[in-house]
C-alpha cells in the first residue's frame, strides 16, 4: 500500500540516536517528522519527552506504539493530532510543515486528515448513535449529506438497526463502533487509535483490529495506535518501542538473562528419586515496560471550537462495561 524509497524497505519510525535502525520513511507520507523534540517546562526544570525521532506514516501503514508509561507516548500522539509544535525539528502533513499553521488552521487540518479513536468511547450520553458520529460535521451546514454519511457509517461497523440507541442502550464493542465510525465521518486520511481495544473483551477486541484493516485495505486509511497489549501490537504491521523519548526497533526490547542455577560444590551421591518435583524458569519477552493506562488525549487543552470542529467529542466518561461476548 504504501511505497518506500529503495534505502528504506522496513517501514514507519526511525531512530538513529537510540539505535542503528533502517530509516522507514514512506515516498508519500501523510505526515512527516525530522530530527522531532519536545521539551515541557515545570518550574526550573526543562523535561525532553522526546529526543530527536524520525517517524513517516503513509497510507495503510498500521504502526503500533508501545512503551512504559512515562517514555512520550501520549506527547508523540499529540504532534501526529497536530495537537501540539515540537520545540525542535520539523512535522509536515502532507508536506507543509505544520508550524507555519495559526490555531484556526491548525483545526481545520486536524478536522479533514486526522480521526481519533479513544479507549473510553466518549460518546455523548444524549445524543444517539446517529447524532455522535454526525457531530464532527455539525458546523458543515450539510445536514442531509450529513446524515447519509453517518448513516453509510454505522451500517458499514454493523449497527444499522442501533442508529437511534443512546449510548447506555449499547454494549462496549457497539460503543467501540460508534466511536470509530465518528473519527471517519470526515474521511480522514490518518487515524490515531489510544488503547482502542482496552475496554474490550478479546472477541470484540477482534472485531475493531479487523475492521482497521478493512479500512486500510479499501480506503488507504493509516493506523497509528498506542497500546500496552501485546495482543494488538501483533496485529501491526509495525511495533516500535518508545522509551525515554526515543524510538527504537521491535527487535531492540530488552532481554531478561535467565536465572541459573548455582553448582554444587559436593557431587550427588545418590540419583534424584523418580517423584522428584523439578522446575525451570525461562526467558520471557515484553515489548511493554507498565501495564498503566496512557493518558487520554482528551483534556489537552484544546478549545471548545476545535472540539465542536471534531477534535475530540465531549461529555461524560461512560463507565467501562464488557461487551459480553457480542457478535456482528
Amino acid at each position: 500500500m504504501t511505497t518506500v524509497s529503495d534505502d528504506a524497505k522496513t517501514g514507519g519510525f526511525d531512530a538513529k540516536s537510540a539505535r542503528e535502525v533502517d530509516p522507514v520513511i514512506p515516498d508519500n507520507p501523510i505526515i512527516r517528522g525530522r530530527n522531532v523534540v519536545k521539551e515541557y517546562q515545570t518550574g526550573e526544570q526543562t523535561v525532553r519527552a522526546l529526543k530527536g525521532i524520525d517517524f513517516g506514516i503513509g497510507p495503510g501503514d498500521f504502526v503500533a506504539v508501545v512503551g512504559p508509561s512515562g517514555s512520550g507516548k501520549s506527547t508523540l500522539l499529540n504532534l501526529l493530532g497536530l495537537l501540539d509544535v515540537p520545540t525542535d525539528g520539523e512535522v509536515t502533513l502532507n508536506g507543509t510543515d505544520v508550524a507555519t499553521f495559526d490555531d484556526g488552521e491548525r483545526t481545520r487540518q486536524r478536522k479533514r486528515v486526522i480521526g481519533f479513536v479513544f479507549q473510553s468511547f466518549y460518546l455523548i450520553p444524549t445524543l444517539t448513535a446517529l447524532e455522535n458520529v454526525e457531530m464532527p460535521r455539525m458546523l458543515d451546514r450539510t445536514p442531509k449529506k450529513t446524515r447519509e454519511r453517518a448513516t453509510e457509517l454505522l451500517q458499514r461497523v454493523g449497527l444499522g438497526d442501533r442508529l437511534d440507541h443512546y449510548p447506555d442502550e449499547l454494549s462496549g464493542g457497539q460503543k467501540q463502533r460508534v466511536a470509530i465510525a465518528r473519527s471517519l465521518v470526515n474521511d480522514p486520511q490518518l487515524l490515531l487509535a489510544d488503547e482502542p481495544t482496552g475496554n474490550l473483551d478479546r472477541d470484540t477486541g477482534d472485531q475493531i483490529l479487523d475492521l482497521f484493516d478493512e479500512l486500510r485495505r479499501e480506503e488507504g486509511v493509516a493506523v497509528v495506535t498506542v497500546t500496552h497489549d501485546d495482543y494488538v501490537a501483533e496485529a501491526a504491521d509495525r511495533v516500535v518501542n518508545l522509551i525515554d523519548g526515543e524510538l527504537r526497533a521491535d527487535d531492540s526490547a530488552t532481554h531478561e538473562e535467565p536465572a541459573t542455577e548455582p553448582e554444587s560444590a559436593e557431587p550427588a551421591t545418590e540419583p534424584e528419586p523418580a517423584d522428584s518435583a523439578s522446575a525451570s524458569t525461562g526467558t520471557t519477552e515484553s515489548l511493554v515496560g507498565s501495564g498503566e493506562s496512557e493518558e487520554s488525549l482528551v483534556g489537552s487543552g484544546e478549545s471548545e471550537e476545535n472540539l465542536v470542529e471534531g477534535d475530540t467529542v465531549g461529555g461524560e466518561e461512560p463507565r467501562p462495561e464488557s461487551d459480553g461476548g457480542e457478535t456482528t
